[in-house]
């Protein structure tokens, strides 16, 4: 009975020390990270690290994401994958696979980063604003232009006709000629300026109307918002983008969150309805009374400022630009 006792003992110390090298071997393989959202395409992230400029970081429908809370910043709030976005610094830990990506298992960050990410993408909506508006104000140039081209034919053509006209309508066109340069080193240079103020294009956009105080989403809209779901799966890495928004009428609180949920009921619809994968919808955007595009002191321009715009979006890096 002694010796059973002392085999038995062996063994089980033997056990104990496979089992202790086996979770120290585990331990060892799991890599944790620390750096700044820089882009993102579907389910990959795209973070900049002190060791890398450009870590591939890859999110599993098994990757926890949360928020760190508390004091001593030790709780964790469980979030949305939703939430990480472009310009947020995060923390995290996973495993590299064969082409040396980092497989996320836990991906955490602080609430302030998150609000200054999420009101650096307020600003680049704006920005892409500003460059749609430019783009319109390029194409109108290039009318012109073709309507100068056009003129400068039926001139020529007239100068074949009338030899007697001839020099006059020579300086008439070298003086048009000389605009038209003009005007295209203008074009030329505006195209430089604007063509970098943003890393997107909007592929697809919809406009959901909300009555006055309602969050609920109208029948009327629903066919519309899973068309564009359905367009935006052919689309390569592509993301959706929701931003809600309210009239100036009214407490302004009670409009923020007015905004916010009438983003999030749409971006419910897109997933579920729509069946959007939830790594390839950014985090819905509660815009307040921002961005007012109808007179608040009329019911037509209040009716216009209470929306919510979905757009599908696509890096210009994945197209190739």
């Amino acid at each position: 009975m002694p010796r059973y006792r002392s085999r038995l003992g062996t063994f089980a110390f033997s056990l104990g020390a496979v089992l202790l090298l086996g979770s120290t071997i585990a331990a060892a393989e799991t890599v944790k990270i620390q750096g700044l959202i820089k882009a993102r395409s579907g389910a990959t992230l795209v973070v900049e690290t002190k060791d890398s400029p450009n870590l591939n970081v890859v999110l599993t429908d098994s990757t926890q994401v949360g928020q760190i809370q508390g004091v001593f910043k030790v709780r964790r709030k469980q979030m949305s994958m939703a939430a990480l976005i472009p310009g947020l610094a995060i923390q995290a830990e996973g495993n590299y696979n064969d082409q040396h990506q980092l497989v996320a298992t836990l991906v955490k960050f602080k609430g302030d980063d998150l609000k200054q990410a999420e009101s650096i993408q307020a600003g680049m909506h704006e920005t892409q604003e500003r460059s749609r508006q430019n783009s319109a104000e390029l194409e109108k140039h290039k009318a012109e232009l073709r309507a100068q081209n056009d003129a400068l034919k039926q001139q020529n053509e007239a100068l074949n006709q009338q030899k007697g006209e001839l020099h006059a309508q020579q300086e008439k066109l070298a003086a048009q000629q000389q605009k038209i340069a003009a005007n295209k080193a203008a074009i030329e240079a505006a195209v430089a300026r604007f063509g970098q103020l943003d890393d997107y294009y909007i592929l697809d956009e919809t406009t959901v109307y909300f009555d006055n105080g309602k969050v609920n989403i109208d029948p009327k809209y629903k066919p519309a918002l899973i068309e564009l779901a359905q367009k935006a799966k052919t689309v390569e890495a592509y993301i959706i983008e929701v931003k809600g928004y309210a009239s100036s009428a009214g407490n302004t609180d009670l409009n923020q969150r007015l905004s916010a949920d009438r983003a999030n009921n749409v971006a419910n619809v897109l997933l579920q309805e729509g069946h959007i994968p939830l790594t390839n919808m950014l985090a819905p955007g509660a815009m307040g009374e921002s961005q007012q595009v109808g007179n608040n002191k009329t019911a037509e321009g209040q009716a216009e400022n209470r929306r919510v715009v979905v757009r599908v979006l696509q890096n210009k890096g994945v197209a190739g630009i």
